[in-house]
């Protein structure tokens, strides 16, 4: 890893304080870029700015090489995502570009961007048709760094992890519903493991314009919702009527791309994933 110059972490949610925190461990100078830095943990150093706000980029920090574009629009809509990940973006770049030598952008995004394959598997260069607003926008903004040296995209499937239980939360409460499609596949990624990747990303020498990120394990839904059932002794999901497309598409993501790189996924699948969330649910009070 090179300890030269520091990371900017562009909207330091849950994913970026973890990954943050582990690089800071690692003896990196780590800034967390938030609309409000009163939940950033110490070491990482507080960076207040709004990305749609070019004004409050001026001045951020000269000692930058290395930066994660990962941030979460405050509103699920067209405008709130055109907002962070089209001006957004562009806003960070220019004000970069005016006082840093920038090594390596990582720009962080979604495989909503696929939209639907029919359940067949797709990987960095299957070709992208979205289905919704939010993967046309980030293909949007993956299209303005392609001619950017610096720049790579790592494309998350579905993130869980603590804090990130609603699959099980709907089991458990029972408003799950099983897809009319048998082959109706889901593809997930724990949050541990999209930030231990985006810092394996930083740390190699040189990097694809393009990486999936999730886990070995594609898996029907009904699948993963019947194992969820099993675990806590409850009846499978009753079918879910008339059924329809989803926003998402259905496909599985292939992560070779990444493995290749050397990277060693912590949960490599979801029942080793999920398991220690569901010996916490159960534990946990209500």
């Amino acid at each position: 890893m090179n300890p030269a110059g520091a990371v900017l972490l562009a909207g330091c949610g849950d994913v970026g304080i973890r990954a943050g925190l582990q690089l800071a461990a690692a003896g990196r100078r780590v800034y967390g870029l938030r609309r409000s830095t009163a939940a950033l943990p110490s070491p990482l150093l507080p960076l207040q700015a709004d990305l749609t706000d070019p004004a409050s980029l001026r001045n951020v920090p000269d000692d930058i090489t290395d930066v994660v574009f990962l941030p979460t629009p405050g509103r699920r809509d067209e405008a709130a995502y055109r907002g962070v990940f089209i001006d957004g973006l562009a806003h960070l770049i220019d004000a970069l570009e005016r006082r840093v030598q920038l090594r390596r952008l990582l720009f962080v995004s979604s495989s909503a961007v696929y939209g639907e394959h029919g359940g067949a598997w797709v990987d960095e260069d299957t070709p992208c048709r979205p289905l919704a607003f939010n993967g046309r926008l980030l293909l949007q903004a993956e299209e303005m760094l392609a001619g950017m040296a610096q720049a790579t995209v790592a494309r998350c499937s579905g993130i869980y992890g603590p804090g990130r239980t609603r699959l099980i939360a709907q089991v458990a409460h029972g408003s799950a519903r099983r897809p009319v499609l048998a082959s109706e596949f889901s593809n997930r990624i724990h949050v541990d493991d999209v930030a231990g990747a985006l810092i394996h990303l930083l740390a190699l020498p040189q990097l694809a314009a393009c990486y999936v990120l999730s886990d070995d394990c594609p898996a029907p839904v009904a699948d993963v919702q019947e194992w969820i059932t099993r675990q806590l002794g409850l009846p499978p999901p009753a079918a879910e009527q008339g059924g329809g497309e989803r926003a998402v598409g259905n496909k599985r993501l292939r992560n070779g791309r990444l493995r290749a790189s050397g990277y060693a996924l912590r949960f490599p699948d979801y029942q080793a994933g999920y398991a220690p969330l569901l010996r916490e649910f159960r534990t946990s009070p209500g």
